[in-house]
């Protein structure tokens, strides 16, 4: 499991991060993509912030994202998805969602205007 140790938001970009701590130790700071939910869970997509050289460079992470909804000081859980048919429905959830950002962004929302 990954530690969530920090949450962060830039000012001059809007971001939100988290700082993850990965079990071999390493620190790596994440730019959070967006919430899903699959099958009533919820799961994070994560974009490590890492440079061009580094092998992480441009892939998304994918986490079950646990809050509990009656402690709001307590920081939200991230657990790693062990079973591959769950991560394969979350990453179709994932391309879902890009595309209908893609569409957004060609067909303006009527609501806009």
């Amino acid at each position: 499991m990954a530690d969530f140790m920090d949450n962060n938001v830039s000012e001059e970009t809007e971001e939100i991060t988290v700082d993850l701590e990965l079990e071999d130790g390493t620190k790596v700071s994440c730019a959070i993509i967006t919430i899903l939910t699959v099958n009533d869970k919820d799961y994070i997509a994560l974009l490590p912030m890492v440079d061009e050289e580094d092998e992480n460079f441009g892939e998304v992470w994918f986490y079950e994202y646990i809050e509990d909804e009656n402690d709001e000081s307590k920081e939200p859980e991230l657990k790693y998805i062990d079973d591959d048919s769950v991560y394969d429905a979350v990453a179709d959830a994932f391309d879902e969602f890009l595309d209908k950002q893609e569409f957004d962004e060609i067909i303006p929302d009527e609501d806009a205007e």
